[in-house]
């Protein structure tokens, strides 16, 4: 049993050590493709200082801050989807599906209809008053959605229901706002819902940078109770959870974390459903391991869509959200007919 034990958790590291080493690799291929094409030699000597003033203005201003935030979004739109499809013991929620992702988009696209014309998109204070303004609309959804579930406590189907009825409701009302704003808003709002990592600047990665590593860690901590809840209420009760309240602590986390990757990315769909289930495909249900094997595989599935968004029809760039979307349809379809 002990060196069955040994070999499960050698397994582990060896394959949190695979995951590191492909984010790197593929850090580097994304720093070194692109309209400017730069060797991977001279991207290592620029990263230590030693690059041209063009190579460094290529790699410090334009990819880099893109790259780290898809590497941080990525990691946590795919905990958001661990801890939601725990919460609600089904296969097939996420923070897109069961609305989360649209409220914050909501909040954020209502931020610039009413600041565009005061606030700079791009500036230091909007970098960090958009999250704020999309985990107001996340809350606000989740919120609205686990009213509405509430029926003598809340049942998970009937959660994913209210939360595709909610969805619809938030899609309806963006678009309406969306018709009351000028062409280049418009714009610009669209891309952005499309799931788009926009204005990718050093402002949105410190901005979003204590949330992913706040929130990741305590997901880790909650992981026992993602655990016990997969057992189903009454179990979870008579083990001594408080369900009710452990359920309601989870989802605030999940809300929080897609609220502010929505900010920093857009409405990028199905990366929260997906990468969960590749997850527990390689390593089993228990969410000690899920949760950081997720966590690598989210980065590297969304930095890996990004560079194929960016470099697959240059000079056109295709929002991150749509590959997102075209990768992971298939595999959608296949939990669809395999759920029962």
């Amino acid at each position: 049993m002990t060196s069955e034990k040994t070999l499960k958790r050698k397994s582990f590291i060896a394959l949190i050590g695979l995951l590191i080493v492909l984010i790197v690799v593929m850090f580097f291929v994304s720093l070194s493709i692109g309209v400017i094409k730069i060797a991977p030699l001279d991207v290592i000597r620029t990263l230590f200082g030693y690059g041209t003033a063009k190579q460094e203005l290529v790699l410090f201003d334009f990819r880099l801050p893109g790259i780290i935030l898809a590497l941080l979004i990525g990691a946590g739109l795919a905990v958001s989807g661990v801890i939601l499809q725990g919460v609600t013991q089904n296969e097939l929620a996420d923070p897109g599906i069961l609305g989360i992702n649209t409220g914050a988009g909501l909040a954020v696209v209502l931020f610039i209809f009413f600041f565009q014309d005061t606030l700079n998109a791009g500036s230091t204070l909007s970098a960090f008053i958009m999250p704020l303004f999309a985990l107001i609309g996340a809350l606000f959804a989740a919120l609205l959605i686990y009213a509405l579930a509430w029926k003598n406590g809340v049942n998970p189907i009937r959660l994913i229901l209210v939360g595709i009825g909610v969805n619809a409701a938030f899609s309806a009302a963006l678009i309406i706002i969306q018709l009351k704003m000028d062409p280049q808003d418009f714009r610009q709002a669209t891309v952005w819902l499309s799931g788009d990592i926009w204005n990718a600047d050093w402002n949105f990665v410190f901005a979003l940078l204590p949330w992913i590593f706040i929130l990741i860690p305590y997901a880790m901590h909650k992981a026992r109770s993602l655990n016990v809840l997969n057992l189903g209420d009454e179990i979870a009760a008579g083990l001594g959870s408080k369900v009710e309240n452990e359920r309601r602590i989870l989802l605030m986390l999940a809300v929080a974390l897609a609220g502010a990757c929505v900010a920093a990315g857009g409405g990028i769909a199905f990366l929260g459903l997906v990468v969960p289930h590749i997850a527990r495909r390689i390593v089993g249900p228990t969410h000690q391991l899920i949760i950081p094997i997720s966590t690598l595989v989210g980065a590297l599935l969304l930095m890996t869509a990004d560079i194929i968004g960016k470099n697959l029809l240059t000079p056109t760039q295709i929002p991150v959200g749509i590959v997102v979307a075209i990768l992971s349809t298939p595999y959608f379809v296949y939990l669809l007919m395999k759920t029962k």
